[in-house]
């Protein structure tokens, strides 16, 4: 064991041979302390901001409101023009032209594609407002023409055409049940004295009985959208949105819309007390 000298009294000079010990390095526990201090910052630091960032999507989630990207904005409603006091007015909260419409057009169904119908066109339709009003669920009403205001629609063998009243006979077969749609509720059905409904095949309006599938009842719902005429509508395809009923040599049939007056003036009209 090395022989150790006493220090020497701090009044004399180094010279007497003593010398400090330097088999241990100064401040190593200063330096350790120190070290263990920054290594605890870091960690303390790194837990903070891991609960912050946990903590930033909680009221989120907890309040259960969905952020303004994916809220649900009710669609725009588009109304009709003032309706007449003896017809039937639009269902309430029914959105307007197809083009703003959430569905799809669907593929042609079959009897209308051998028609060469085609696609169903997805073209604008004019603008107008509707009022809030109760959708129709059982009541009679006749279909008055715009442009010829002394024809109805009237089932003429198996087609629907537009003709001036007759006798009472031609009068039941002018007045129509309108009801809820039968694929959209809030939608037209028009069913005949004799249980039948007015449906479009190849693109033609003529009354059948019901045989229960979804095609037909697609075939015999018509939607209401907005009129240039006032107390008029336009009568949609539910299955071919941007084809509406029209006359054409007085027959009653589905064609894609025009930007033409003369197709407004065909496709407009006012459903009015029926005739029987």
């Amino acid at each position: 064991m090395p022989e150790t000298i006493p220090e020497p009294p701090r009044n004399q000079p180094w010279e007497n041979g003593w010398s400090p010990d330097t088999s241990r390095a100064p401040g190593t526990r200063r330096l350790w302390l120190a070290g263990v201090l920054a290594l605890s910052t870091i960690v303390a630091c790194a837990t903070a901001i891991a609960v912050m960032d946990k903590d930033s999507d909680r009221p989120l989630r907890a309040s259960g409101i969905p952020s303004s990207s994916v809220a649900e904005t009710p669609p725009g409603l588009i109304s009709f023009a003032t309706p007449s006091t003896d017809g039937v007015t639009a269902p309430a909260g029914k959105s307007g032209p197809s083009s703003t419409q959430s569905r799809t057009s669907p593929s042609p169904s079959p009897h209308d594609s051998a028609a060469g119908g085609g696609k169903p066109s997805t073209s604008p339709k004019p603008h107008a407002s509707s009022p809030s009003h109760s959708k129709p669920s059982a009541t009679y009403r006749s279909l008055q023409s715009v442009n010829y205001p002394d024809r109805y629609w009237h089932v003429s063998g198996d087609y629907v055409k537009l003709d001036p009243p007759a006798g009472s006979e031609s009068r039941q077969d002018s007045t129509f049940k309108v009801v809820k749609g039968l694929a959209d509720s809030s939608c037209y059905s028009f069913a005949t004295h004799d249980g039948k409904y007015l449906r479009h095949r190849d693109f033609l309006l003529r009354d059948e009985p019901s045989d229960g599938s979804y095609l037909f009842k697609q075939d015999a719902t018509f939607c209401p959208r907005a009129s240039a005429y006032s107390g008029a509508v336009m009568l949609e395809s539910v299955n071919y949105p941007g084809r509406f009923l029209r006359h054409q040599n007085f027959q009653l049939q589905l064609d894609p819309y025009q930007y033409s007056g003369a197709y407004q003036a065909d496709s407009a009209f006012r459903l009015v007390t029926g005739l029987a």
